[in-house]
């Protein structure tokens, strides 16, 4: 019994970190918008050092706007910062801000 309790505690403790990786800000370059189906589609810039080689295009992943009116102020080929949630297996943009 104590070994699950230590199993179950891991689980939520990595959980927790997984899902704290999605609340903090990310940048990356609005590739498609679909006003009518509410989503956006970013490919995310990894961040690095200046000169360093861990800087590089990430992977490109589709959200689903959490207000729609969100998606008026930016453009395809526009560098972006934003946030995201992920709720019942769905990456929800929280916030976007063009840089």
């Amino acid at each position: 019994m104590g070994t699950t309790k230590f199993i179950l505690a891991g689980a939520a403790a990595v959980t927790m970190l997984a899902s704290s990786a999605f609340a903090d800000d990310m940048t990356g370059m609005v590739t498609s918008i679909n006003r009518l189906n509410n989503t956006i589609s970013i490919q995310e810039v990894q961040k690095g050092t200046v000169g360093g080689s861990a800087g590089g295009a990430g992977a490109l992943q589709q959200y689903k706007a959490k207000d729609p009116a969100m998606l008026d102020a930016v453009h395809a080929g526009d560098r972006v910062t934003y946030s995201v949630t992920d709720a019942d297996g769905a990456s929800t943009l929280t916030k976007l801000q063009k840089q």
